[in-house]
């Protein structure tokens, strides 16, 4: 269990058995949806749908967090979660470079995601770290505990999606600013020494965790026992957070082998609260964002053509089915008036700030470096920034941050 999220991990005195209608609710849900999408779009459309489910199972049992794990750090020096992250993106690499290289996958056009660095990248994943913080998660981390019942990230995700739609409306004065041309390290320096220069600052990353977990500890956090054991564990969860590391890693890599394109988040969210402003009668198609022929298409057909929005549907409901495996799914309509606000303005900063620094911690940071993308360790580098800044602020909103107990000797 990841040190990133002690707070959350159950004790073996509160272990509950298995809430089953919440856990066949869900699995209908994916059975059922995987069956309708098949026949309204297609069978890859359907399969990047139940693809979305394992990911939301997987982000749930291991409680992977990229918001929780960059607060601890910056709170207390627990490396752990970051450490998991570089896993993550080292694995990513060695899938994802050759492949790009090559062009394709196993017949199967491939291309990553590689955007340009400039000031809306900065402003966008500057904003995003503060939004994260207050808001209480990232894209998956929002759509995962969405899918765990927690009615604040409803709120939360609402707030996304109109900021994301706010975005796309001023995403062509952004761009207009000053930018450098896209950078890809794969195209322009060939895969070998792409990949020695990331494994070496993810190597470099992780010791420095270490280091600085040392120094202020005095030895690394030592894991929890796990409550449940073989086959349970595996169904109930919850995993250790490398193990999430290594199938979220190989969950983007099949993403690109059936997408042709790394995993996403956030564009569905533009997409869904840009149709939502047309249903409001305000003239989303006419905004420069959606004026290429792919955009306008996209707003006039059905969400379930989309990619991003059928995998995010399936997040949620993947994280539904974990939860209600792990026996932890009970909603609760109470959050606080200062916690409810900041939900609103995280999600809005969230929303907005993924579309100006083109995706989020897992379009831009994740899938982004596993592209050999530039851009994406810019948006890391501003993003800790932000998340810096909206740690910070987190105790105006009632909002914890997280520490490890002080024991004797550390």
């Amino acid at each position: 269990m990841s040190a990133t999220t002690l707070a959350a991990a159950p004790s073996p005195a509160r272990l509950a058995g298995i809430n089953t209608p919440a856990a066949l609710g869900a699995g209908a849900l994916l059975a059922l949806g995987a069956l309708a999408i098949g026949q309204a779009a297609s069978p890859r459309q359907a399969a990047l749908y139940l693809l979305g489910g394992a990911l939301g199972l997987v982000l749930y049992h291991a409680a992977f967090g990229f918001t929780s794990a960059w607060r601890v750090f910056i709170a207390d020096r627990r490396g752990e979660g970051l450490r998991a992250q570089m896993a993550m993106l080292a694995i990513a690499v060695l899938l994802f470079f050759p492949a790009l290289s090559a062009g394709s996958l196993w017949g199967q056009p491939v291309t990553g995601n590689v955007s340009p660095i400039g000031v809306s990248l900065l402003a966008g994943a500057f904003m995003f770290g503060i939004g994260m913080q207050i808001g209480g998660g990232c894209a998956s981390g929002t759509l995962y505990t969405v899918g765990g019942g927690s009615v604040r990230m409803l709120l939360t995700l609402a707030a996304f999606v109109a900021g994301s739609a706010l975005g796309a409306a001023h995403f062509h004065w952004w761009q207009a600013q000053w930018h450098l041309a896209p950078i890809s390290l794969v195209k322009d320096w060939g895969v070998g020494p792409a990949l020695a220069l990331n494994l070496v600052l993810f190597g470099a990353i992780a010791a420095g965790t270490a280091w600085l977990e040392r120094r202020r500890h005095g030895a690394l956090v030592a894991a929890r026992p796990a409550p449940r054991q073989g086959l349970a564990r595996f169904l109930r969860g919850p995993w250790p957070v490398l193990a999430g590391a290594v199938a979220l890693a190989l969950l983007n890599f099949a993403t690109l082998a059936l997408a042709g394109k790394p995993w996403g988040i956030t564009s569905a969210f533009a997409l869904w609260g840009s149709k939502a402003a047309m249903a409001l009668g305000v003239d989303a198609a006419g905004w420069p964002y959606w004026s290429t022929p792919h955009g306008q298409a996209a707003l006039a057909g059905s969400v379930l053509d989309d990619v991003t929005s059928v995998m995010d549907f399936g997040i949620v409901l993947g994280a539904l089915l974990a939860s209600a495996l792990a026996g932890r799914f009970s909603p609760s309509l109470k959050v606080p008036l200062r916690s409810a606000l900041a939900a609103v303005i995280g999600g809005l900063m969230l929303g907005y700030g993924a579309r100006l620094a083109y995706g989020c911690n897992i379009g831009a940071y994740f899938s982004g470096i596993a592209s050999g993308s530039l851009h994406g360790w810019v948006w890391m580098a501003a993003a800790f920034a932000g998340s810096v800044i909206g740690t910070r602020l987190r105790p105006l909103f009632g909002l914890e941050v997280e520490r490890t107990p002080r024991q004797a000797g550390c």
